[in-house]
């Protein structure tokens, strides 16, 4: 069965054939897929009062040991938020109740970032329905298959400096 990148390739090979425009195969379907993925997510985090990059935040100092505080830093490197998104992201979720700011005691010019309750238990609810979701959109693959794509993307990322 052919999909809208087949058919992108064969306008390719026909219009230059000169070239190998077997990169747009990958790259093609990764996009396209990143497109589809984005908006799944985005659609479960959105039936919690979230969207991606809230998520992120409130799961990463969910998954760091209790009591569950980060510095800013230590956030924004263990997430995948910017740090240029990180203080207005924080301000949000501050203003929510879903996280705290508290004087560094190791640095006083600093802050930790602390979940709240309120946050945890977020977090804990969107979880199972984030997993479904994610479930859901690799349901056309076996575990052997999910764990070879996992592989070969951490592959790629690695060999592109991402850490």
């Amino acid at each position: 069965m052919a999909d809208h990148v087949d058919l992108v390739l064969g306008q390719w090979h026909a219009q230059r054939p000169d070239l190998d425009v077997s990169p747009m195969a990958v790259i093609g379907r990764l996009s396209r897929l990143a497109r589809v993925v984005d908006g799944e997510l985005g659609r479960t985090f959105a039936r919690h009062g979230l969207d991606r990059a809230s998520f992120d935040v409130l799961a990463t100092l969910r998954r760091s040991a209790p009591p569950h505080r980060l510095t800013p830093t230590e956030l924004m490197r263990a997430s995948m938020v910017t740090s240029g998104a990180i203080t207005q992201r924080l301000d949000r979720l501050q203003a929510r109740g879903l996280v705290a700011r508290t004087p560094n005691e190791h640095d006083g010019r600093g802050v930790v970032v602390e979940l709240t309750d309120e946050g945890r238990d977020l977090v804990d609810r969107t979880l199972p329905d984030h997993l479904a979701t994610e479930n859901r959109l690799l349901a056309a693959l076996t575990k052997d298959e999910r764990a070879a794509l996992a592989d070969t993307l951490k592959c790629l990322l690695e060999s592109l400096g991402d850490e």
